[in-house]
């Protein structure tokens, strides 16, 4: 599909999938799909989300260059997206990185880091995972652009499964803890 058409239903599919696990609000910051740039801009649309947000825990996604040790290079948005989220963290608490972003956030604690391949710290999903597989089945077009073979319930319980054993539960969501405080 064109990214004209890809977008706004990649949006909406966004909107579905948070819907089923209780997200009411989900804010999009414009960057393309399959363009994204780690740099001053991204940094800076985190750090005005987070000034308006004022979260205490950020949760990010693994900006390893790869999965695993010798597994598939990471996609290019998810690394830009995953350490700017951390640099724009420390940018939203600095009242002079960006000062027509709003007032600082100095409300952020702690970062994490999810699908690191060297997790520290440990979430029992157990009770949860269906949740996660019925937001996941929202992306339709997505799951659909991934060929027929790709079924998300096994895709979530293989990976989540894998990280439970190591936590001790049968499913678990393994993180890197960075602390920003």
């Amino acid at each position: 599909m064109p990214p004209a058409t890809t977008g706004p239903l990649r949006e909406e599919e966004e909107r579905r999938s948070a819907a089923v696990v209780g997200v009411t609000e989900v804010e999009f910051l414009d960057h393309r799909d399959g363009l994204v740039e780690y740099g001053i801009a991204l940094r800076r649309d985190l750090a005005t989300a987070f000034r308006k947000l004022q979260p205490e825990v950020v949760i990010t996604m693994s900006f390893d260059l790869t999965w695993g040790e010798e597994g598939p290079v990471n996609h290019a948005d998810h690394r830009a997206v995953g350490l700017a989220v951390l640099d724009a963290c420390r940018d939203a608490a600095n009242e002079w990185v960006f000062p027509e972003a709003g007032p600082p956030c100095r409300t952020i604690r702690d970062a994490y880091v999810a699908a690191s391949g060297t997790p520290a710290y440990f979430v029992d999903i157990t009770e949860t995972i269906d949740a996660g597989i019925a937001s996941l089945r929202e992306h339709r077009a997505y799951l659909d652009g991934l060929g027929g073979d790709f079924d998300p319930g096994e895709f979530l319980r293989d990976m989540a499964g894998y990280v439970g054993m190591g936590a001790g539960c049968e499913y678990a969501l393994g993180l890197r803890r960075y602390p920003m405080g």
